[in-house]
């Protein structure tokens, strides 16, 4: 049996939190090494650099990074109608779950007097990474350009690798000049990110970088956050994962689909099924294997069960503490009154409820983003929205009589602080007529 299934009352703390445990993650060293040094080279080079790595690591020589307004136009054209009807519904949906996001005007006066403000803005400038490793990603460029286009941040540019003919996916293509992107580069890698964060004579350099990538990417993501100069990061991001609650009411090769959806992604995903029931577990199992047979990707997908499992509990209460304690980048729901137990969910990216709520709508077109937090960071990180695009800027404004009704506090905190000068700006003030 490929899914191995665990009693979760028969075992010990130790062994309860290695059940839980993701599969091992880290950057090597010389990975982070080698990242270092492109960084540096395309900050040094520039565009000769992006050309240079790209021919040396993509094995494509790509004269003008640049897509240019004939490539668009034949990528809509490579594309049949039925694509990009799928890709225009999954952009209106995303568009109106992201609209409602925006965020409203906070003006209050705290006291007679003090008047205290946020407004917000649209970040200047973002970066948005689209990768095309085992496969291109049109829904990524659909999740990160639309919130990009509603925040309204002036400058949006978009990366994604060229295939071996020099020319970007067709449908990423199309998904992103649909959602309001025209600035797109034929850059992949640790590059791209370089490129964004720094800048080149083509490439404008952004304020934050957005999208998924591999162990390259992500190592590069990481060290220009770092960076003074470099460019802010969205979240953490790590391999694909799924975790199904279910009960004996579940269907069997519904939650079985489910599981492979995820362990599909890539050979480090992850899949969990928490069931109240013995009789699922071993049915899930069974179905889990007929399915697989019948998947592009089994062989991906066999490698990631490899190091998911089944745990059965002896209650819905328990298996939400589980899932907590995981915290989830996919949360599936599927047991009876499953709605009524949502304010228990506490630590997951995305929930997905019921027999006819698969993974798959949130990936596409449901209207939710898909960029998540994985390998446990949702217990501290929200999936990506309008916020993440947007920045705050609080403002306040006194009158006398408001600095008056200040004073003594303010004076009182800053001599318990030893700031003498935070004190003098207001006694000052206060000693002036106006």
């Amino acid at each position: 049996m490929m899914l191995e299934n665990y009693n979760w009352q028969d075992l010990g703390p130790e062994t309860q939190a290695e059940l839980l445990e993701r599969p091992a993650q880290g950057i090597d060293a010389s990975i982070r090494d080698r990242v270092a040094g492109i960084l540096q080279q395309v900050r040094t080079d520039g565009d000769a650099a992006v050309r240079a790595l790209t021919a040396e690591i993509d094995g494509v020589d790509v004269a003008d990074c640049r897509v240019a307004a004939d490539e668009f136009a034949a990528a809509a054209a490579a594309l049949s109608r039925a694509a990009v009807d799928a890709i225009d519904l999954a952009i209106s949906n995303v568009r109106r779950f992201h609209e409602a996001q925006l965020p409203g005007e906070v003006r209050i006066e705290t006291m007679p007097g003090v008047l205290c403000e946020r407004l917000t803005h649209a970040l200047d400038s973002v970066g948005l990474y689209v990768p095309a490793g085992t496969a291109p990603l049109p829904s990524a460029a659909i999740m990160l350009a639309v919130p990009a286009a509603i925040a309204g941040c002036p400058v949006r540019v978009l990366c994604t690798p060229p295939r071996p003919d020099g020319t970007a996916d067709p449908a990423v293509l199309v998904a992103a000049s649909r959602a309001g992107i025209t600035d797109v580069f034929k850059i992949g890698g640790a590059q791209a990110v370089a490129a964004m964060a720094y800048g080149t004579a083509s490439v404008p350099k952004v304020r934050k970088i957005f999208g998924p990538g591999n162990a390259w990417v992500t190592a590069a993501k990481t060290l220009v956050s770092s960076d003074p100069d470099g460019a802010a990061i969205d979240l953490p991001a790590g391999p694909s994962e799924v975790l199904v609650i279910a009960d004996d009411s579940a269907r069997p090769g519904f939650v079985a689909a489910d599981l492979l959806s995820q362990a599909e992604h890539g050979t480090d995903s992850q899949v969990m099924l928490v069931t109240t029931s013995p009789q699922l577990a071993r049915e899930v199992a069974d179905e889990v294997e007929a399915q697989l047979e019948l998947l592009s990707r089994a062989d991906i997908a066999r490698e990631a069960l490899a190091q998911s499992r089944i745990i059965t509990v002896d209650s819905i209460d328990a298996a939400i503490a589980i899932s907590n304690r995981y915290a989830p980048e996919h949360l599936i729901l599927q047991f009876r009154d499953a709605r009524a137990q949502l304010g228990a969910i506490r630590n997951a990216g995305s929930v997905f409820i019921g027999d006819w709520s698969p993974e798959s709508v949130g990936d596409y077109c449901s209207g939710t983003n898909h960029v998540l937090p994985t390998y446990g960071y949702a217990s501290a990180y929200s999936g990506l929205g309008i916020d993440q695009f947007m920045r705050h800027m609080t403002v306040q404004e006194l009158s006398q009589d408001g600095l008056a009704s200040l004073g003594t506090a303010i004076t009182t905190l800053a001599d318990l602080e030893g700031l003498d000068a935070h004190a003098a700006a207001v006694t000052l003030r206060l000693e002036t007529e106006a």
